[in-house]
This record gives structure tokens, sequence and C-alpha cells, in this order.
């Protein structure tokens, strides 16, 4: 017996899918917003940053709850998306990946706000002086020198969509092709006794869990790597 079926591949493959296109566009969505909650003095960065951070201690299907009423047919949202022509994001890829980045975003923005605060004003300032403009200090400053958090929010990011399960369920279902990811599937396997498909399967994630935490233990710099 294959140790993967086709449908258990089909889940894996959409796994990544939805993990790769999360993890894009929270970076490039996420950097501005980390980079704000650096460097702004406003009155809205605790409120904005409480916002961001909510999902971690949200449980992912109240989060899925509410995301389910905004964007279906009767919120505010659905009827915006119904009014431009397009189809409605629930229990679509489309309204995983949204789901999926609302649930991961502090996974991301939380490491890169902390490399760019890390970074420091000193080095932005002495670029000014040489005649850097705000995005040449972004491109060839800050995020040289933020890289290794950068890497960080990459690889959380990732896993992090990886495993999810809540706000899968919520706001996708469980339909084939579609919105079956890997955690679906499992639950699957584990309702239908398949206890052999559901463990390997486990041990997919627990392989992904296991390379995210060793990347992060590489990326950081060690005690000896500072002395």
């Amino acid at each position: 017996m294959a140790l993967l079926s086709d449908q258990d591949l089909l889940a894996l493959g959409l796994t990544l899918r939805l993990a790769t296109t999360v993890t894009v566009l929270l970076l490039l969505l996420g950097a501005p917003l980390a980079w704000w909650l650096a460097h702004t003095h406003s009155r809205w960065r605790r409120p904005l940053a409480a916002v961001v951070a909510l999902p971690l201690v949200l449980p992912p299907t109240v989060l899925g709850f509410y995301l389910l009423l905004l964007l279906g047919p009767n919120g505010w949202v659905g009827r915006a998306v119904a009014a431009a022509g397009l189809s409605a994001l629930p229990f679509t890829f489309q309204g995983l990946v949204v789901a999926s980045m609302l649930y991961s975003l502090p996974f991301v923005v939380q490491p890169l706000q902390n490399a760019f605060e890390s970074v420091g004003v000193r080095p932005l300032e002495v670029a000014s002086c040489l005649g850097a403009g705000p995005l040449d200090r972004f491109f060839s400053v800050a995020l040289p020198m933020a890289l290794p958090g950068v890497l960080t929010a990459t690889v959380l990011g990732f896993a992090h969509t990886v495993g999810e399960f809540g706000v899968v369920l919520m706001i996708g279902g469980n339909i084939p092709g579609q919105t079956r990811v890997l955690s679906m599937r499992i639950y699957d396997h584990v309702q239908a006794g398949e206890y052999h498909q559901a463990h390997v399967l486990s041990l997919c994630l627990l392989l992904v869990s296991f390379v995210a935490l060793l990347c992060m233990s590489l990326l950081r710099p060690g005690r000896h790597a500072r002395d």
C-alpha cells in the first residue's frame, strides 16, 4: 500500500501552494506594516500592534467564524465582492488565502518589526547623510541588516500556515482539490479510523515543524558568534 494516496498528495500540494502564497503576500504586505510599527510615534501604534497580535490569543474557530460572517453574502466585505462581480470568498482557495493571511499575520509582522527595531536609527542616519533616499535606505541598509528577521518571519509564516486547522475548517470547509488541506485530510483519516494514513501525514507536519524550528535556531546568532 502506498504511503500517500492520490487524495493525500492532492491535499499536500494544496497545503504547500497555500502556505507559499500566504507567506509571499504576508512578506510583501507585512514588511511596510512592520516598518511603520518599528518607527512610528503615532498614538495608534499600540492599538494596531494589539490587533496584529490578536490571532496569537484568539481561538482560530472564533476568527474563522467572524471571517465567515464578514466574507459571506451578508457581510460588508461579501457584499462589496458581489457588487464588484466577483465570486464569494468562503469555501474557495482565495478565501483560505485571506483567512490564513490574517491568522498568520503576527508570525510574520512581529519578527520583521523586531528585526527593523534592532537595526536602529544610526545606520539610516548615516545613509541619509550620504544622500540615500527613503527607499534606498530601506533596501540597501535596513533590509540587509534585518535579513535574519526576514528569514525567521518567512519560516514562521510558512510553517504556521501549513499547520492551520480551525480557520481552514470554518472558512474553507473540506472540499477536495479546493480547500481540503493536509490538516483536514488528517482529520478525515482519524474520523474514518485510518490511523496509519493519519500517522504518515502527521509525521509530514511534524517534520515541517522540526525543520522550521531548526532553521530558526540556525538563523539566530549564537553566543559564540557574538563573542
